[in-house]
């Protein structure tokens, strides 16, 4: 795929991914599911897209942020056009043809037996823009959160969330009243340590 996004934060992006070697899901009894890691540049800095998905009791993620994407289906030719299906899906854009993917992430599993029985792909992927969002009633809010505000330790603490009528004391990044935590966080924090300039 040709690189569409010219950006020197998009460049570091996309030099780091290119020696990353994903690890992948060895379970199978786990259901496939994907997300994009949506980036734009904007002036000297580039931005990551999130939701927050809205509250619904049957939602086992209810309220909580996350990366646009969702669950493997059968009419999906694979898991990149799973993400790109779900965003979509989530938020009226459609990225088919209008993005450069950059690589992907390791694939994760939820880590509390409450949680679905899935893995997660992570596909990060470059547009020069989203122009405007159409949400789902399934997403409350989209929003863009610098990379430097993601990269400053002072976005990130200790703290005590509420999900599933149980409290969690969890590492998460604050923005905007907005708190990403759980496996948003975990895969954030992967593409932030894989990026970080070598010490």
């Amino acid at each position: 795929m040709p690189e569409i996004v010219d950006h020197p934060l998009i460049a570091r992006m996309r030099e780091c991914l290119a020696t990353h070697v994903p690890l992948e899901d060895g379970t199978s009894d786990a259901r496939a599911a994907a997300v994009a890691i949506v980036l734009r540049p904007r002036g000297d800095d580039i931005e990551l897209l999130f939701i927050r998905r809205a509250e619904y009791h049957l939602d086992p993620w209810s309220g909580q942020v996350a990366f646009p994407g969702g669950r493997h289906e059968p009419s999906d030719t694979d898991l990149l056009e799973t993400a790109l299906r779900e965003t979509m899906e989530e938020i009226g854009a459609d990225l088919h043809g209008k993005f450069e993917l950059l690589g992907r992430l390791d694939d994760l599993h939820s880590q509390t037996v409450k949680l679905p029985n899935v893995f997660v792909r992570p596909y990060v992927i470059a547009v020069h823009d989203v122009p405007h969002f159409r949400l789902s009633l399934e997403v409350a809010d989209a929003f863009w959160v610098p990379l430097a505000y993601l990269k400053s330790s002072s976005s990130w603490q200790r703290t005590t969330v509420q999900a599933r009528g149980i409290s969690f004391d969890v590492r998460a990044c604050l923005f905007e009243g907005k708190i990403i935590w759980g496996m948003t966080e975990r895969i954030l924090s992967q593409l932030l340590d894989l990026t970080a300039p070598a010490s």
